[in-house]
């Protein structure tokens, strides 16, 4: 079997934050493939705002180095299993993975999560210890706990057989060798692994072409651009080619533009052949797992699965009392627009219309990809409200049945009493748990989905910010009766619209938490705190002091409230209940009632009692 020697398709995977972005970057630094005046900032393949900030990576990105005379075509994934979407399809177009892990933390869920689904594609692993510069570093049980990995996913003998790099991406150093000290000031030892243990393509360009989409892109000048690989033959610009269809119908179309990848850049090039990594624009509603085969022999490749939504959201128009005040775009038919915008390339994203031409439910595959489309929303100009975020149930063989997911919680012996209580109460089943010996242990759960939405909050101060808590989609079981977890404390309501001021706040902070600072603008039914207990109560915190013409004593005396609880996106989304929304537009998030009325909002609820 012939074989294109000079070139190798790899794909880069790991937990969130081991370091492969940053990986990436080195073996991008020290390939012969950038010149000496094209400076790399630092994780230069994290190219969206939301990447850089939060030091994640969200869409998979594709780069491509040059080593001895060897065409290396590199995948950077996500760690995240909520972008698990992405990971999944560039498994198909890569012969083999590099598996990063860091050489304390160890095996984590997304670990478990990206290495099943390069095991089930067969793909050759190498597996690289990160960060074995610390001084906490401890390769040599990190590696047995890879192993035990590989055996408890069912690798063959082959996938066990992996060899072992040792490296520091973040100083550029690596070695064969698990001693810190032997570290070379270079990233050959991975260049020449990958060269010697990563398969090299199969050469059948003379065959019938064959390609597959596995990722979307879209450009303002040339529309969609499908990303993906050629499995099978030669394609050339202007090529009249078939697009065999999901729906099983074919369209033809004429290859206007092709791709190859280089460095940090795309490059147009003429023709590609079997085994290369390209882009390719020409059919306007091209879409993932689609072939791309001759209009004289049809022959399309099995559609790429794609994991299903498992959380849904409602998003609204915005309708309360600042409606169209800060952001600039606010119309239905605006967000409407964008959201199925998205739709050109989040192929795990869902966007259902409602009876209400306001509202659409949009489904994703979990808090995160959902939060970071509000947050992009937002930023981009858009005014939104959203509604809590609900799992989906599906029906298998006519039972009901919810996600499960599997939560690995690293923390301080301390704490583990009431991390166990609070997620058993969650309907959380702890599956196995491993005492680190040095104050810390390590417990693994199954648990309701469902059961988790709120949860890091309380968390984190449960563990005082000292845990660490990392989950990811497992399975579909049978649905728990009964509500789960959520919140239990009520919250504070304002009863006024005007601004808040010291007194007001004053006289309400010994009820709860208070979300707002004097001067910031509430309107009725805003949710401006939590209350200390379950049930809500209404305030009034843009109360004034009388004025009066007594001086008082300690008139000089400053009055000081407590530091009120800014709440993120993320954390105001998991806040919120079934009867609150969520306010986004550019400039803030608020919380508010369905209803801002108290009148109507007792009437409602004396009417869902009644049901």
């Amino acid at each position: 079997m012939k074989r294109r020697e000079n070139l190798r398709n790899v794909a880069i995977i790991a937990h969130v934050d081991h370091g492969k972005t940053t990986l990436v970057d080195e073996l991008l630094k020290q390939s012969d493939t950038l010149d000496a005046h094209n400076q790399l900032a630092e994780r230069a393949m994290d190219s969206n705002a939301i990447e850089q900030e939060r030091g994640i990576t969200i869409l998979a990105k594709n780069t491509a180095v040059k080593y001895k005379d060897t065409h290396i075509n590199i995948m950077d994934t996500p760690g995240h299993a909520d972008f698990g979407g992405e990971v999944e399809r560039i498994m198909k177009m890569v012969d083999g993975v590099v598996l990063v892990v860091d050489s304390y933390e160890g095996t984590m869920p997304q670990t478990r999560f990206v290495l099943k689904k390069a095991l089930e594609q067969k793909l050759t692993p190498i597996v690289v210890i990160n960060k074995i510069d610390k001084p906490s570093a401890r390769p040599a049980e990190v590696v047995d706990e890879v192993l035990e990995l590989f055996i408890e996913l069912g690798a063959d003998d082959d996938q066990l057989e992996f060899p072992v790099v040792y490296a520091s991406a973040l100083n550029g150093t690596s070695s064969l060798s698990e001693d810190p000290s032997e570290q070379e000031a270079s990233m050959d030892p991975v260049f020449e692994t990958i060269l010697k243990e990563i398969p090299a393509p199969v050469d059948n360009s003379e065959e019938p072409l064959q390609f597959q989409v596995s990722l979307l892109d879209y450009s303002d000048y040339v529309g969609r651009i499908g990303i993906g690989r050629v499995f099978r033959g030669t394609i050339r610009v202007g090529d009249q080619v078939a697009l065999s269809k999901l729906d099983g119908t074919t369209k033809n179309f004429r290859v206007t533009k092709l791709l190859g990848f280089f460095g940090l850049n795309r490059v147009e090039i003429e023709e590609a052949r079997a085994g290369d990594l390209i882009a390719l624009s020409g059919m306007e509603d091209i879409f993932v797992g689609e072939t791309v085969t001759p209009v004289d022999h049809i022959d399309p490749l099995p559609i790429l699965h794609i994991d299903e939504p498992t959380l849904q959201m409602t998003f609204l128009t915005n309708n309360s009392p600042f409606a169209g005040r800060e952001g600039k775009w606010v119309t239905s038919r605006k967000l409407e627009d964008r959201l199925l915008s998205e739709l050109h390339t989040d192929v795990s994203l869902r966007v259902e219309n409602t009876e209400s031409p306001d509202a659409w439910i949009v489904s994703g595959r979990g808090e995160l990809h959902l939060s970071i489309l509000v947050e992009n929303m937002r930023r981009e100009g858009y005014e939104l409200q959203v509604s809590r975020p609900e799992v989906i149930v599906k029906d298998f063989d006519g039972v009901k049945c919810e996600p499960f997911e599997r939560v690995q919680i690293d923390s301080p012996e301390e704490y583990m009493g009431s991390i166990i209580e609070s997620l058993s109460l969650r309907k959380g089943e702890m599956i196995d748990m491993v005492n680190n010996g040095n104050g810390q242990v390590k417990l693994v759960f199954l648990a309701p989905a469902r059961g988790l939405i709120g949860y890091s909050t309380e968390f984190l101060s449960m563990t005082r910010g000292y845990g660490i808590m990392n989950h990811t989609f497992d399975q579909y079981l049978p649905v728990i009766k009964g509500t789960i977890g959520g919140r239990r404390n009520g919250t504070l309501v304002s009863t006024e619209t005007g601004k808040a001021t010291t007194y007001g706040i004053m006289g309400v902070e010994d009820r709860g938490t208070i979300f707002v600072e004097p001067g910031t603008e509430i309107y009725e039914g805003m949710i401006v705190g939590q209350n200390s207990r379950e049930n809500d109560i209404t305030v009034n915190i843009t109360k004034e002091k009388q004025k009066t013409n007594i001086r008082s004593a300690n008139k000089d005396q400053t009055n000081v409230i407590k530091t009120p609880r800014k709440l993120t996106l993320e954390e105001s989304l998991e806040f919120i209940g079934e009867d609150e929304y969520c306010e986004i537009t550019p400039v803030n998030v608020r919380l508010r009632k369905q209803i801002l009325n108290k009148g109507e909002r007792e009437k409602a609820a004396k009417k869902n009692k009644m049901k």
